[in-house]
Order: structure tokens, then sequence, then C-alpha cells
């Protein structure tokens, strides 16, 4: 008799995080959205939520990603080019430019974030409160146990 292979947390994370990415990539195209691809959504998302506060620069992108200076500048191009973002020099210094968001990246921004919070509505059915609270709880012992 054959035993079963025991499941590793790492591979199920990995399967999972391929299956999301398929499912997001399915409802972007049906909502019209599939030109923004890979890391454009999401740093649309940070500079949405950030340019509210204060003003928003590569760099900022680059530690909150976690990316290189060469990725965040290649990703900004594209952006940049598709007439997504704007950047401006700062008066205080030439050199820092700042990045906002043209009204066609916020809209969509916001469409991008409606088909997330769809998405996540239907990931999460039938998931209890308390077992999402257990499931947040391992994942960040996994989340420490790698940093």
């Amino acid at each position: 008799m054959q035993t079963e292979k025991k499941r590793t947390i790492g591979f199920q994370l990995k399967a999972v995080n391929n299956q999301i990415r398929r499912n997001l990539d399915i409802r972007f195209a049906e909502a019209g959205l599939e030109e923004i691809s890979g890391m454009q959504g999401p740093m649309l998302g940070y500079i949405y939520d950030h340019s509210r506060q204060q003003d928003v620069f590569q760099k900022d992108l680059e530690r909150h990603f976690n990316i290189r200076r060469s990725t965040a500048t290649v990703i900004l191009q594209n952006l940049e080019q598709k007439g997504y973002i704007i950047r401006e020099a700062v008066e205080r210094d030439a050199r820092l430019k700042r990045i906002t968001l043209t009204e066609k990246a916020v809209e969509v921004h916001l469409a991008i974030r409606k088909q997330i919070d769809a998405f996540n509505e239907e990931l999460e059915a039938g998931i209890t409160e308390e077992e999402r609270e257990a499931f947040f709880k391992v994942l960040d012992k996994v989340i420490h146990n790698l940093s």
C-alpha cells in the first residue's frame, strides 16, 4: 500500500498563489483591465492610498515592494508611457520626482479594487472568523520563520 505524501506549506502556498494569480488575470481580462500587469496594479494602489497623505517617490515604492531601483524605474516608465502616472520635480529638490496618478489611473485602480474585493469575498466564503484568525496566526509564523 502506497503512503500519501505529506503536504508541505511552501508548496501549498505556491500552488494557491498560482491559482489566485490565474483567477485574478481572468477577472481582470473580463473587466477589460488586461493592460495592467504584474506589479503595476499594486503600485497604482500604493500610490492611490498614500498620495492622499504625502508625496510618493520612487524610493517609497522600492522600499514598500522590496524591489531594486532598476525594476521600479522600468515599471514606472511603463506606467508613464501608458498614461497612468505623471512624474514631476518638487520645488525643494529637482532631483526628486513626485509620482501622481492620472484620472485614467484612478478609474483603473478603482475597477481593479472592485474586482479584488469581489474575489476576496468568494475566496473567503464559508470560512468562519475563528478560522480566518487561525489562518493569519499560522501565516504570521511562516512569515516570521522566513525573516
